[in-house]
Order: C-alpha cells, then sequence, then structure tokens
C-alpha cells in the first residue's frame, strides 16, 4: 500500500511540474508573438503646416526614438509623415479614411487616432504626448 501511495505522489508532482513547464513555453510563445507585431505610425498632414503641425511630427519622432529604437532599426515600428495633398498618398488616405491632419498608430490591424492629444499637447506639454504616444503603442 505504501508502494502505490509513493507511485501516485510521484504522478501527481509530475504532472504539476510538467504543467509548469508547458505554462512556461506558452508564456514565452506570447512574448515571441508580441515582439514580431508591427507597428506603423502615421502622420497625415498638409502641404502648407502650421507650427503645431510641425510639433506634433518632431515629437512622435522623439517619442519613438526614446521608446522604440531598436524596434524602428528592426523594421518592427515604422514611423511616416505624409502630405495628404500629393498624389502618391492618394490610395493610403482613401484607405485609412483620411481627410485632414491626422495622428494615427495602427497595431495588429488596430487603429487608434492620437490627432486631438497629439494637437493639444505638441508645443505645450511634448512630454505628455510622448507618453501617450508610447502607453498606446504598448495597449494597442
Amino acid at each position: 500500500m505504501k508502494k502505490f501511495y509513493a507511485i501516485l505522489l510521484y504522478l501527481l508532482f509530475s504532472g504539476t511540474i510538467f504543467t509548469i513547464q508547458a505554462q512556461d513555453v506558452q508564456q514565452l510563445k506570447d512574448k515571441q508573438e508580441v515582439s514580431t507585431e508591427k507597428v506603423k505610425v502615421y502622420y497625415f498632414h498638409n502641404e502648407r503646416r502650421c507650427a503645431t503641425c510641425n510639433a506634433v511630427e518632431e515629437v512622435t519622432r522623439s517619442a519613438l526614438n526614446e521608446y522604440y529604437p531598436e524596434q524602428l532599426k528592426a523594421g518592427t515600428v515604422t514611423f511616416q509623415s505624409l502630405n495628404i495633398e500629393e498624389d502618391v498618398n492618394e490610395a493610403l488616405t482613401k484607405e485609412l479614411r483620411i481627410s485632414g491632419q491626422t495622428l494615427l498608430i495602427i497595431k495588429d490591424g488596430k487603429k487608434k487616432d492620437l490627432t486631438n492629444d497629439a494637437f493639444m499637447y505638441a508645443r505645450s506639454s511634448p512630454e505628455k504626448l510622448m507618453e501617450k504616444i508610447h502607453k498606446t503603442i504598448g495597449t494597442i
């Protein structure tokens, strides 16, 4: 009878270890999937730009360079500043339904429009906009 309990205890202990290892492997796979997601950051603007329009682009570039330098180099995070009045950008502006100045973050098919925050904070509190961009990319 003691052998039976010893074998039963061994099987329960072994099953627990295999379950923990399987969870660790799944968590590692989840982390790898997140790191390979592509993040596209677009800033759409007009030909004529005001100081705030220029500041939105500058602060966005600064945020990406500060928080995601390796991802920018690897191409998993990209940034494009596009003039919506140029014909070469017409297809993308139609696809994304852009009609004016827009700061847009796209990750895994999900879009987040940060235009209001961008124009509110770019000149007066650029650190708030940088943090908003960082938080959005992390949670979208």
